[in-house]
């Protein structure tokens, strides 16, 4: 293919880059021409995503296979993020995990490791990553959460309480570095067809189509609300009346629907 004769416009590292929301967001801004950085654990997948992205865009593209729910590849991507040589203009904090299992269930080395992954990873690289953007005054976040963040809509699971941490984190750090000309947002789509259902044991088959997002879809609204400047993105008006009825219903009725096995703002909604 040609390749279009523009400069680069910056790096962006992607977590959890080779599948789903991450792999639209690699595309996405590959076909904008940033050079990218992309995070993941299966390193042979990773390579062939980054083969792929190259040949299709002319950017470059390095890979950093870590596994965010460890302490070295948590540590790794810090380095990375930290390195003053190759700055990182945008960081997207995509990486996160689901179980489908309540936790009287579960064990505690999955909950730690959901723990670990959707939430203290995405505090740490945005905590190694703000203090070159603030000196620099450019640069953006982009955090992963989900419209189920919004409430207590699976009963039992931890995954929303993940989402909600996700949330209001990314809130009150986009209003204090904002100043500093850094733009921090969270992400909270419902149901996107990604591989993160079925990696969590999450049946969908029967679910209406009507509740499925489109990765590209997401990821594009995604970065249109960054550059605008929102610390929050909805996509689609049926999941913003979603979050809407989350946040302003009472908390006694929204408990009652969850508890009767609501099924369209659920621990699936990604």
């Amino acid at each position: 293919m040609t390749v279009p004769d523009q400069p680069p416009r910056g790096v962006a590292l992607i977590t959890g880059a080779t599948a789903g929301l991450g792999a639209a967001f690699a595309a996405r801004l590959a076909a904008e021409r940033w050079d990218l950085t992309l995070v993941a654990r299966d390193a042979e997948r990773l390579s062939a995503s980054a083969a792929e992205l190259r040949a299709r865009h002319g950017v470059r593209v390095s890979v950093l296979p870590a596994d965010l729910a460890t302490e070295s590849g948590t540590a790794a991507v810090e380095d990375r993020l930290r390195d003053a040589t190759e700055p990182v203009e945008l960081l997207v904090n995509n990486a996160g995990i689901g179980l489908n299992k309540a936790f009287h269930g579960s064990t505690l080395d999955d909950e730690l490791r959901i723990l670990r992954l959707n939430v203290e990873a995405v505090m740490r690289l945005t905590f190694a990553v703000l203090p070159q953007m603030t000196e620099r005054r450019s640069g953006g976040v982009i955090n992963v959460s989900s419209v189920s963040g919004y409430g207590v809509t699976a009963p039992g699971s931890t995954y929303t309480a993940t989402k909600a941490y996700v949330i209001n984190f990314s809130e009150s750090i986009a209003q204090s570095v904002r100043r500093y000309g850094v733009r921090v947002l969270a992400l909270c789509p419902g149901f996107v067809r990604t591989e993160f259902h079925q990696r969590a044991g999450i049946p969908t088959a029967g679910s209406p189509g009507w509740i499925w997002l489109d990765a590209g879809t997401v990821a594009a609204k995604a970065l249109a609300d960054l550059r605008k400047g929102r610390y929050v993105s909805v996509p689609s008006v049926r999941y913003k009346i979603a979050a809407s009825a989350l946040r302003h219903t009472p908390h006694g009725l929204v408990r009652r629907f969850s508890e009767a096995g609501n099924r369209f703002v659920g621990r699936g909604a990604r």
